[in-house]
């Protein structure tokens, strides 16, 4: 992608545009789609026209405004389905990670590792301890 470290920045607004561009599966949709209410036409699209390059370049000017009118009206849609979808996918990443959780009990007898959350702070700044206790029984 770059020729060498120092031309990193010019390639930048190509990995953007990328990113902005494809799905996520969090929410099913494009970023770009989910602000602008349509997908971005592509610079090779320009280039090389497809299909809705084509239909769009042969409407008049109002029923090309009525489309992108129409289009506004449907992003609420869109974002509320973007929604949902990211609820599912919460709760499946929440499944999953729940069928490897081993449910563990204690009892007042036994050693464990506390999180020490430093709330004064310490006179040993980052060499500090991080937890407190023993190592607990298997």
């Amino acid at each position: 992608m770059t020729v060498n470290y120092k031309d990193w920045h010019e390639m930048l607004p190509f990995a953007l545009l990328e990113y902005r561009t494809s799905i996520r599966s969090s929410t099913g949709a494009t970023q770009y789609s989910l602000v602008y209410g349509m997908e971005a036409v592509l610079p090779i699209e320009v280039e090389i026209p497809s299909m809705r390059v084509i239909a769009e370049s042969k409407l008049k000017e109002a029923e090309w405004a009525n489309q992108r009118y129409e289009q506004l009206n449907l992003i609420d849609d869109k974002r509320l389905t973007a929604l949902c979808h990211g609820q599912c996918y919460q709760q499946k990443m929440a499944r999953t990670f729940n069928k490897k959780v081993r449910p563990r009990e204690f009892s007042p007898s036994d050693l464990v590792l506390r999180k020490v959350l430093h709330i004064a702070p310490d006179s040993r700044g980052k060499f500090a301890y991080k937890y407190d206790g023993g190592l607990g029984k298997n």
